[in-house]
């Protein structure tokens, strides 16, 4: 039988509607300045800056509160060869056959391929797994819900906090993912989601010339 809730006060400031608009604007302007790039430079980015991203990550509400992610953070260059070599292979039968003509067209914007210098280029590679259960105590597999829900909201302050900190961000989806579980040794319950190489861009990096959808197109209010 499970033990009741405990409960302790809410840490929290009440702002006046003038601080919380220009803590809003000025946030919205930080991250409207966040762009995709491909481009990263080799140049070294210090742990403790992956380990804030990762525990700011970890603030990310869960479903249950289970907390159902691991993030591993890979900087050994001799395995992201081998993330690399894995990856591509994947997305060579992607891009030759495995992808539908509509998807080609949808990528077309953005100007992939098969080839993924990021993977060894930025000093960084952290790939974000999703726990599909747990276990109690004693071994007994224990059901994690909302799994894919609380490491989506996760990966999301991941990504916020690594351009809050001055770096970029990829986020980068080889399809199928297997070999992620394989070459970084995770066990059976985790399933990998999403490839994030990390570091500071190229000194000549470059994004797709695209715009945002407006306000109007992606709010309805009531």
């Amino acid at each position: 039988m499970s033990s009741a809730p405990s409960f302790i006060p809410l840490a929290f400031e009440r702002l006046t509607p003038d601080d919380s608009l220009a803590r809003a604007r000025a946030y919205f302007a930080q991250m409207d300045r966040r762009r995709t790039t491909r481009h990263f430079s080799t140049d070294g980015v210090p742990r403790e800056l992956i380990e804030l991203a990762i525990r700011t990550a970890g603030t990310a509400p869960s479903g249950a509160h289970q907390q159902p992610w691991t993030f591993v953070a890979v900087s050994d260059p001799a395995l992201k060869q081998q993330i690399r070599e894995a990856a591509e292979a994947e997305e060579r039968a992607f891009y030759a056959g495995r992808a539908t003509p509509e998807w080609l067209e949808a990528l077309a914007p953005l100007g992939t391929d098969e080839h993924k210098p990021h993977l060894t280029d930025a000093p960084w590679v952290v790939v974000l797994f999703r726990q599909s259960y747990g276990f109690f105590p004693d071994g007994e597999k224990r059901t994690h819900f909302y799994a894919q829900e609380s490491c989506g909201i996760a990966a999301g302050f991941f990504i916020s906090a690594i351009h809050d900190m001055g770096l970029v961000c990829l986020t980068h989806t080889p399809s199928p993912m297997g070999f992620l579980g394989e070459l970084l040794q995770r066990p059976a319950n985790e399933k990998a989601m999403l490839v994030m190489p990390v570091g500071y861009p190229a000194a000549d990096a470059a994004v797709p010339d695209l715009s945002r959808k407006p306000l109007d197109a992606i709010a309805v209010w009531k």
